[in-house]
């Protein structure tokens, strides 16, 4: 295979990597608005709010409210998540014997 073949291979394969990630990120967005809507028609009681910015493989995290330290182990976790799922998607695949020849 030539140089020229493999990087048009790889070109639609990065971007369905793209596009996977982010269908993927669009529904956890949505299930993650639809838990925050029943807990809060379900649950009545002190209030606790927060927000989760990842930058980068960096959490920031504003919380108030009883539950704040769990929010951050939580805002924690997705962070290592990702840091994890960001370098399986960046690594390439290994080359097989019949693809080298």
């Amino acid at each position: 295979m030539t140089e020229t073949a493999e990087n048009e291979d790889a070109a639609p394969n990065a971007f369905r990597r793209f596009f996977i990630l982010f269908i993927i990120g669009f529904f956890i967005i949505v299930a993650g608005m639809i838990v925050l809507v029943v807990a809060t028609l379900l649950y009545v009681g002190s209030i606790s709010s927060g927000v989760i910015i990842i930058l980068w493989f960096i959490p920031i995290v504003i919380g108030t409210g009883s539950e704040s330290t769990t929010m951050i182990l939580i805002a924690v976790i997705f962070a290592i998540l990702s840091a994890i799922l960001f370098l399986m998607m960046r690594r390439e695949p290994e080359k097989t014997n019949a693809e080298e020849a």
